[in-house]
């Protein structure tokens, strides 16, 4: 009996204390889980609720989101529309491409300042302005460059490459999307630039040293030393930067606003919300191609894993 007298009252102080521990936290956990629930989960809801609905802004404001009937029309309006296919394909292109060109630039660029010299520093500081420089006025520099009367690119391409009359690079398919998908792997080669370099400044030395010192060339000890070493941060980069391009809108609409053979879908989604007032179908559409990526997504995991297994 003493025993149990003595033992109860500790195990009641610890549940206390086990108590205001979880207390403390949840306090401490509330605020960032207030900001997430607002600013993503709220508007992920809002997004799903009106693709399955036929609104507007006249009947949002008037009957509010609930106050329609759930409908399919407007997945099956995507989804048999030639529209969303042609940018969904373009979306794919423009994705792969930019991707693959960012991260070829970013690690050429990181093997370029891997060896010290003078003013690396500096230089590496340089690398970094087309990621950091705002978007408005990188694009605005682009559309004076390659303007088709006094563009810098197209006086030099008549002068030096006999072009006859110069070309519109914003608005000539597929000029454009070439144009969107060059400019896209300009400003952010600097992101997989910052990845890489990290990365090879944390390879040991030692297996490079004894292999030159073996004769190896430089193209095969970057083959079959550094790339594999690599391996792992480009797949990540590859992962990131293919969301991010998917998903991006400013730098297409701010070049050429879809003209050309560069509707993405991202602007397509805008033309639809804005250009056409059609809210519940560009609510389905977005909803679609988030469930499109989703699907890349685990498919990626997928084989990253399955990979991880065999090694």
């Amino acid at each position: 009996m003493s025993d149990a007298v003595t033992t109860t009252p500790r195990s009641r102080n610890r549940f206390r204390g086990q108590q205001r521990e979880n207390r403390d936290a949840w306090i401490l956990v509330s605020p960032t889980a207030i900001i997430v629930v607002a600013v993503i989960v709220v508007p992920i809801l809002w997004n799903v609720i009106l693709a399955f609905q036929d609104k507007s802004f006249t009947s949002i404001a008037a009957e509010g989101i609930f106050g329609g009937e759930l409908t399919m029309d407007n997945f099956l309006a995507v989804v048999t529309g030639a529209g969303f296919w042609r940018s969904l394909w373009t979306t794919v292109i423009y994705s792969v491409l930019s991707t693959l060109g960012s991260i070829v630039v970013g690690l050429v660029a990181a093997l370029a300042f891997r060896s010290p010299f003078r003013g690396r520093g500096a230089l590496r500081s340089m690398m970094l302005l087309p990621y950091v420089a705002p978007v408005v006025a990188v694009t605005f520099v682009w559309q004076v460059m390659l303007n088709p009367q006094y563009g810098v690119l197209n006086h030099y391409g008549q002068r030096f490459l006999g072009w006859d009359q110069g070309i519109d690079f914003l608005g000539r398919a597929p000029f454009a999307l070439l144009t969107v998908i060059v400019f896209e792997i300009w400003r952010y080669f600097p992101f997989a630039f910052l990845f890489l370099t990290a990365r090879l400044v944390a390879l040991p030395r030692d297996i490079e040293e004894a292999a030159l010192v073996d004769g190896v060339t430089p193209s095969q000890n970057f083959r079959h030393i550094v790339l594999p070493q690599l391996m792992s941060t480009i797949a990540l980069l590859s992962v990131l930067r293919l969301i991010m391009t998917f998903n991006k809108f400013d730098d297409v609409y701010l070049l050429t606003g879809g003209a050309a053979g560069t509707e993405v879908a991202a602007v397509r989604v805008y033309n639809q919300l804005m250009g056409s007032f059609d809210i519940s179908s560009a609510a389905a559409t977005a909803l679609v191609l988030a469930i499109v990526l989703a699907i890349f997504l685990a498919a990626y995991l997928r084989l990253s894993a399955r990979a991880e297994d065999r090694s």
